[in-house]
Formats: C-alpha cells, structure tokens, sequence
C-alpha cells in the first residue's frame, strides 16, 4: 500500500485525517463532520469529506489494522437470529479471548458453509497460531472444523461467558 498523497488538496494534510478519522472513529455522517469542522472555522462542504473519505479512507484503515495488536490465541464464535429487512438472518461473530471483536459475518443459513466462510475469513486476516475454538454444539462447526483440520482445537460449550456480553 503506497503512502497517501495530499498533493493538490487544498487543505492541510492534518484537517484531512481529523475528518476522515472523525467520520469513521464516532459513525458520523459527511454533514456532521462538515459541522464539527464549521464549529472550528474551517469551511469544508460535505462533499469534500465524502470525497476525502473515498480516498483516503482505506489507507488509513490499513494502517490502523497493521498497527493492532495480534488477537488472543482462544477464539469464542457464537451467532445470533436478527431480522434484516423482514427477514430472519444469522449474526455470526467471533470474539477473541480477552472479550475484542475479530469479525462479524451475516449469513441467511445456520450450515457448514457459513462457519466455513466465517473460519476462512479469521484464518487469513487473524494471522495468530491458535491454541482453542469455543462454540455452541451447533454441528456446522465440527463439520467445518472439520474440513479445515481444525477439530483437535474445537470444543463445545462455554468456559468464559463474560466474552460474549455486550455493552
């Protein structure tokens, strides 16, 4: 990934990140950024922080993801029904030992295909030698397990509720 290039902007490098940041960091929209930035006398449209965003974003986000620390060797995945749309769908979603969320999938089935997409998913972006899996009985995951070779370090049940609590 190249290093982001504020040539010909007309703003500062230093307000591009604080809007970019802003906008990702507090789920702020482009006019709420826009506004934040009036409140400090800078005159920035909307569309230029959408603009900034598309551009800059990514990097940024690359960045970040290099500087995170590695997640814990003991992962924690459950999922949950939710409904999108008015339809009945599967949150998937793996947590880590020390109660940090790795990732979230969205699935219409509860099968072995989702669990093995969710795996594959951690397994390339995770890029920790793992010591244990916890899940549910759920038999996608020992199926899935499995068909990665992962079943020596797949148990079921809970051993660490507190992991799965929200805030």
């Amino acid at each position: 990934m190249q290093k982001a290039s504020y040539r010909r902007h007309r703003f500062h490098p230093d307000i591009i990140r604080q809007a970019v940041w802003l906008y990702f960091h507090f789920t702020m929209s482009y006019r709420d950024v826009e506004d934040f930035l009036a409140e400090r006398e800078i005159d920035v449209t909307y569309e230029t922080v959408r603009l900034w965003v598309l551009q800059f974003g990514q990097a940024y986000a690359h960045r970040i993801r290099k500087r995170r620390p590695t997640a814990f060797d003991h992962w924690y995945i459950n999922e949950v029904f939710v409904n999108i749309g008015g339809k009945q769908m599967y949150l998937w979603r793996a947590v880590d030992g020390e109660g940090e969320v790795l990732d979230v999938l969205v699935q219409r089935r509860q099968n072995k295909r989702a669990a093995l997409k969710l795996m594959r998913k951690l397994l390339r972006n995770q890029g920790v030698r793992l010591l244990k899996i916890v899940t549910y009985k759920l038999k996608s995951y020992g199926a899935a397990f499995r068909d990665l070779r992962l079943s020596h370090l797949h148990y079921t049940g809970l051993s660490n509720v507190s992991v799965y609590r929200t805030n």
